[in-house]
């Protein structure tokens, strides 16, 4: 896809999901997101050596992530931070591999695998199984196009819910037993604080990644301008 056909395509998508954010429409793709954020946290706590208990979603868009060991300082960031990583991921990998189909699937299988093993909430055991298998299907049966675009809508969205989600949170309003305010009983600075330190950072890579995707990828030289 020519640079500036993406560019267009990202705008598109991007306001595509800001009109229609409230409405049932970008509901399951908000229910991945938070999929997204607690197994972040999970990643998090196993990289630092811990050990992930199980992971709750419910319809509310809620969810928690209990895990024993770990480095907290680096788990209770993670979910926010992790889920704009892993739709910047999404959006770079969609980007830059000509295989979106293989990225897909993957991914599904990833879901999957998080789900048997770690969700133990009905609502979130369900909508892991439903998301896995259907990405797995899409890789394996749609085309290169369609999974482009799946991914990078995908991507976005979760870029996108990162964002807001750290906006309403802890900048909005504090929210009891967030990320932010058990983060603050390390640190003590107030939860809307590191609210706006994680936003910011959020938005950084949110536009940096969007910029990236835009062009190719760094290991592919420009065409000298003649």
């Amino acid at each position: 896809m020519k640079t500036l056909d993406r560019m267009w395509i990202l705008a598109a998508l991007f306001a595509v999901t800001m009109t229609l954010w409230d409405t049932p429409l970008v509901y399951p793709i908000k229910v991945l997101v938070v999929f997204f954020h607690e197994a972040s946290h999970g990643l998090a706590a196993l990289a630092t050596g811990g050990r992930i208990e199980h992971i709750l979603l419910d319809p509310n868009l809620g969810g928690l992530m209990t895990s024993t060991g770990g480095w907290p300082l680096v788990i209770l960031p993670a979910g926010y931070l992790g889920s704009m990583l892993c739709g910047a991921a999404l959006v770079l990998g969609a980007a830059w591999t000509s295989q979106r189909r293989v990225l897909a699937f993957l991914l599904g299988l990833a879901l999957l695998l998080v789900t048997l093993l770690y969700v133990r909430s009905l609502f979130g055991f369900v909508s892991g199984l439903v998301f896995g298998g259907l990405l797995c299907l899409a890789g394996a049966r749609l085309n290169e196009a369609f999974n482009d675009l799946l991914l990078s809508f995908v991507g976005l969205t979760s870029m996108l819910y990162a964002l807001l989600d750290i906006r309403e949170d802890l900048i909005v309003r504090t929210v009891p037993q967030s990320d932010a305010a058990v983060f603050a009983q390390y640190f003590p600075l107030p939860p809307m604080v590191w609210g706006l330190i994680w936003g910011l950072a959020a938005l950084v890579v949110a536009v940096w990644v969007l910029w990236l995707a835009s062009g190719p990828p760094p290991w592919k030289k420009r065409a000298p301008a003649k």
